[in-house]
């Protein structure tokens, strides 16, 4: 690492090559690609590192591992007052196979040949009608078949510590039909602090950082990348990536003025610039975490998804697709949309969390950025205990039906003859199941201009539905600032709805008519409008509620274009040189988890590490 004292020491900088005025480097930074005064200037470097990882979750811990094990200095920078990005908030399941050293012990026959043949099947589809592997980049889940038994045994090797069982499919999302996958990372009182909520990610998340730190790679938080610094591209210069810029990014909870700070402080570089420039004497890594928080950019492969839904994950970490504008700048290229405009596996949730904005899992009081969530959220046992309405109050949807597909995991096909249309008569296709997102979608009754959203989904319910579910009603367990509503009577309950992503007032006398509909079918025992099996509960003692209960998205399949190495591709199918990329900002696979990311970092980070030839 370089600090001010050396900075400016010519001799610790590449010569940069461009067609700048001035001779400078050309600094490139979002969409807009704006020249900046360091752009004809060569820029003077606040830090050096042979690698510069972006991003501190499941691919970018494994990528600064994996290259400093090859002799390589790092520095990650991370946005966030600490790590782990959206890894460490999720549930640890962790989809690695191909001859893991646990699928050995348990007697799974598996390998690199099966997981790739598992993963480019173009035969299989989801039980909802999307294909699942049919839009995978070979070349990409070719280096993930090969690389995957091997990220595993690194994992291990780095400290994390998987249950003791066999691989199985909870939690898998199209894993493959061949074999068992999924691996469950563990964590436990005193292996250090929990992430923001005390999710299992933490079980992968903190060993992998405790690995880093020991290994001495060292850590910039609070800074968020904020462009990518290329030499100028000519027939005789190749325009390598040099370095990054970067902006102080400090989380502060409301009516505090102390910025959120990580829990170590060894290994961590400070700063007293609110902007820095980094160089990369070999390579840069994109592990940014993806693009759902983007709206716009997200809408660019489903228009549906305004900024009515939510995103799994935040307030801790944010999906912004930072590191796919900055390299698209640079001339990097998208790839395998299709993976992102296909509704496949969770790549947007239903049958979360209610009561609150963020409803991804119902948050623990004790997280450090509770004051930022503000409620807990409450958790559905039994969905009969409540009706979904959309922002005009009517029913849309059985209530009961599942969240999402899995996608296909081992055996879910059977007999499965793999690439084969035998397979399409053993696919269990259910489209109902997993229409809850598409009918929330497609009932946008009072939709209106520019956006015409589906609006907000509320879950109506009355106080013996409390009772039942055991909910605690007040604050902190719910928001009554927009996101949690009561009152003695229907009509009064829907004149009480206020959020800003309700279009128009929800009226009284609609939703008065949707459960007085309902309650009709609790006594008949037929749902003739949507099928829900048997209805149970009558809606009728007050108090009565209405709690968020709106779709969120999750995952990104969509991102740049890598190859096998996963260094970046430009629009004209070249690599970038020295930019490297993988995770969910990355793009080729469409596969849930932190298995691809893991795997995807511990390739960028032992090609990225190699010397400049």
């Amino acid at each position: 690492m370089e600090r001010e004292e050396t900075k400016n020491d010519p001799s610790r900088r590449d010569p940069v090559k461009t067609t700048a005025a001035g001779g400078g480097a050309a600094v490139l930074a979002g969409p807009g690609a704006k020249e900046t005064e360091a752009a004809r200037l060569s820029p003077s470097w606040d830090m050096v590192a042979d690698v510069v990882v972006v991003g501190s979750g499941a691919a970018g811990l494994p990528a600064a591992i994996a290259a400093i094990d090859e002799g390589a200095s790092v520095i990650v920078v991370e946005a966030n007052y600490d790590v782990g990005g959206h890894a460490i908030v999720s549930g640890g399941n962790t989809p690695l196979g191909g001859g893991t050293s646990a699928q050995k012990k348990y007697g799974i026959a598996d390998s690199p040949d099966l997981v790739f043949s598992d993963l480019t099947d173009w035969s299989v589809v989801q039980p909802n009608g999307s294909p699942d592997f049919r839009y995978n980049d070979r070349a990409v889940i070719r280096a993930f078949a090969d690389n995957c038994a091997p990220t595993y045994e690194f994992l291990v090797a780095n400290g994390v510590k998987f249950t003791d069982k066999a691989p199985d499919n909870s939690g898998a999302h199209s894993t493959g039909n061949s074999a068992p996958r999924e691996n469950h990372a563990t964590w436990t009182e005193g292996a250090g602090p929990a992430s923001a909520n005390g999710r299992n990610g933490t079980g992968l998340v903190r060993p992998l950082e405790a690995s880093a730190r020991a290994k001495g790679v060292q850590f910039l938080l609070n800074y968020k990348m904020t462009g990518i610094i290329r030499a100028a591209l000519s027939d005789t210069a190749s325009g390598r990536v040099l370095g990054i810029t970067a902006q102080y990014t400090p989380t502060i909870l409301p009516d505090t003025t102390t910025p959120l700070q990580s829990y170590l402080s060894n290994g961590n570089i400070s700063s007293t610039k609110t902007s820095v420039n980094i160089r990369a004497a070999r390579g840069v890594i994109i592990a940014t975490g993806g693009s759902t928080s983007n709206v716009n950019f997200r809408r660019m492969f489903d228009p549906r998804l305004t900024e009515v839904y939510q995103v799994a994950g935040e307030p801790y970490t944010f999906q912004d697709a930072s590191g796919e504008l900055a390299a698209m700048a640079i001339g990097a290229s998208l790839w395998g949309t299709a993976n992102q405009t296909l509704e496949n596996g969770d790549t947007i949730r239903t049958q979360r969390a209610i009561g609150c904005q963020y409803n991804y899992f119902t948050w623990e009081l004790a997280s450090p950025i509770f004051p930022l969530v503000r409620a807990t959220g409450l958790g559905v046992r039994d969905w009969q205990n409540v009706i979904l309405v959309n922002q005009v109050g009517q029913r849309f949807y059985d209530e009961t039906k599942g969240d999402y597909p899995a996608g296909n995991r081992y055996n879910d096909i059977s007999p499965y003859t793999p690439c084969s249309y035998l397979n399409a008569a053993n696919i269990k296709y259910d489209a109902s199941r997993y229409n809850f997102f598409n009918a929330a979608s497609a009932m946008n009754a009072a939709s209106a201009p520019p956006d015409y959203s589906a609006g907000p989904v509320w879950a109506i319910f009355d106080s013996d539905a409390v009772t039942r579910e055991g909910w605690k009603v007040t604050p902190p367990y719910v928001d009554p600032d927009g996101w949690f509503f009561s009152a003695d009577t229907l009509t009064d309950l829907a004149a009480a709805i206020k959020n800003r992503y309700q279009a128009t007032p929800m009226d009284g006398a609609t939703l008065q008519a949707t459960v007085t509909g309902y309650n009709s079918f609790v006594d008949s025992g037929t749902d003739s409008d949507f099928g829900k099996p048997t209805p149970k509960y009558k809606i009728r003692t007050p108090p009565f509620y209405a709690a968020w209960a709106t779709p969120l998205v999750h995952d990104t399949r969509a991102g740049l274009r890598i190859n096998a190495q996963c260094q970046v591709i430009d629009m004209n199918g070249r690599v970038i040189p020295g930019l490297y990329c993988g995770g969910e900002s990355a793009a080729g696979f469409n596969q849930h988890g932190l298995g691809r990311c893991a795997c995807q970092g511990y390739i960028a980070g032992k090609n990225a590490a190699s010397p400049i030839s």
